[in-house]
């Protein structure tokens, strides 16, 4: 009897450990053999884990992407953990976000996350908006004399020293120049000197005249400015996070950020993939122009990321005019389509993100991506306008500033010009990109303008 029901007890454990061993490979994320070929989601930039994953469920059905943008979260890897372990196991792909800043034991992290996750995890979001910070906000560079260099929202260049002096290079040419006072170092006042493009100057605080100060003209100084012309300004650029993008590529993670412009030169930076915002009253065919012409002859992948229309309600286009803009970036090739959700209040549960938002998102699941009879990459770009070399321009209207820090000239009017001009005569099947000898032209390209040969 005892042998009997010991042989029973050992059968029951034996059962048991199975079912348990079958439920965890059962719950187990499957590998991705074949990853899809188009990444569908959301971004989510609240800042509560509860509320990340009430947007997992909520989206989960139709959509295979959950993209973790939140400033606060991304400051705790448990959080991180959390979320991804969530949109994981709903059998979504994830991208975690972490901004200009990250922590020495993030290398420890992605090597767990890539381990735990596997190709559910598609990379790293790392940084936000660079080439659009360059056009229109500040930028920090190292000067080479141990200095700062500060590029500003109004396009001025501002070169601090380590020995106090610093130089304000206005936009329109204008020079001002602040010193300490070496002959008065208790003094809290800098002398101040003001120097014109045309060899004028004008002493603001300067006691003893020009002798207080390093420099003494507007030539003089002009010859030290940073960014002095369209190479230096690009290399300065492409250098100031290539070392910060490397060092996340820890074990080939790819490295993700969206932009609105100047996105050829995001990829020189190391950037695997960019997704180009379609938002703000910006031309969607010329977005994609610039977006696909630098993914193309650079090759890598790209995206969108469908953003605000306005700074208040409803922020996003309306839903016929995303669905829209979604399927045309679906039909030109983008491998990753995601909708912007900002999360500025508790008031609702879901974001700015509204149901007729979600009904959208699920529209373009059901009726495009799963839809064979809409080809994803079906319209190909057969005309190509390049750009000259390293012109870093904004591109979003005729006098747009050149790497927000030169202004534009009749030159620029005529590029625009021309831009409005091929993208009217052949739309969508137009790549903009810029002339570099690193990148030849693809034989696809049929039609081809160069803007420098005006």
């Amino acid at each position: 009897m005892k042998r009997a029901l010991a042989a029973m007890l050992i059968l029951a454990i034996i059962i048991a450990a199975s079912f348990a061993v079958i439920f965890i490979e059962n719950n187990r994320p499957a590998p991705s053999k074949n990853p899809p070929d188009a990444f569908v989601g959301v971004s989510y930039t609240g800042n509560s884990v509860a509320q990340g994953e009430q947007l997992i469920n909520k989206v989960k059905s139709y959509t295979n992407l959950f993209v973790l943008q939140s400033g606060l979260l991304e400051q705790n890897f448990e959080s991180v953990n959390e979320l991804g372990d969530y949109a994981v196991a709903a059998g979504m792909y994830f991208l975690p976000y972490f901004g200009a800043y990250v922590p020495s034991t993030f290398s420890s992290w992605l090597v767990s996350a890539e381990q735990k996750w596997g190709s559910h995890l598609l990379g790293v979001y790392y940084g936000d908006e660079p080439g659009g910070k360059m056009l229109d906000s500040y930028v920090y560079f190292n000067d080479s004399e141990g200095g700062t260099i500060t590029k500003t929202e109004y396009g001025d260049v501002v070169v601090q020293k380590p020995n106090g002096i610093v130089i304000q290079y206005e936009i329109n040419g204008i020079i001002n120049l602040y010193q300490p006072d070496i002959y008065n170092k208790s003094s809290d006042l800098d002398n101040e000197a003001t120097f014109y493009p045309n060899g004028t100057f004008q002493l603001v605080r300067a006691p003893d005249g020009l002798i207080d100060f390093s420099y003494s003209s507007y030539q003089e100084l002009n010859s030290t400015r940073p960014f002095s012309n369209l190479n230096d300004t690009a290399q300065s650029f492409i250098d100031n996070d290539q070392s910060s993008i490397d060092f996340v590529k820890i074990n080939g993670a790819k490295v993700f950020t969206s932009d609105y412009a100047l996105f050829w030169f995001d990829y020189l930076s190391g950037y695997d993939v960019i997704m180009g915002q379609l938002g703000w009253n910006l031309s969607v065919t010329q977005q994609i122009a610039f977006i696909r012409g630098a993914a193309t002859l650079q090759h890598k992948d790209w995206g969108v990321l469908i953003t605000w229309k306005y700074d208040q309600q409803p922020y996003l286009d309306t839903s016929s005019n995303i669905l829209k803009q979604m399927t045309t970036a679906y039909e030109c090739g983008a491998k990753y389509l995601v909708l912007f959700d900002y999360y500025d209040s508790d008031k609702t549960p879901y974001g700015t993100l509204s149901e007729q938002d979600f009904q959208t998102l699920q529209s373009f699941w059901n009726n495009v991506v799963t839809n064979p009879k809409i080809i994803q990459g079906s319209i190909k770009a057969d005309t190509v306008l390049v750009l000259p070399e390293n012109y870093g321009w904004g591109a979003r209207w005729a006098t747009d500033h050149i790497w927000g820090i030169f202004p534009a000239g009749n030159t620029t009017v005529q590029y625009w010009n021309l831009m409005q001009d091929v993208l009217q005569e052949h739309g969508l099947k137009t790549d903009i990109v810029y002339e570099n000898p690193g990148f030849p032209l693809s034989p696809t390209y049929q039609n081809i303008y160069r803007a420098d040969q005006l």
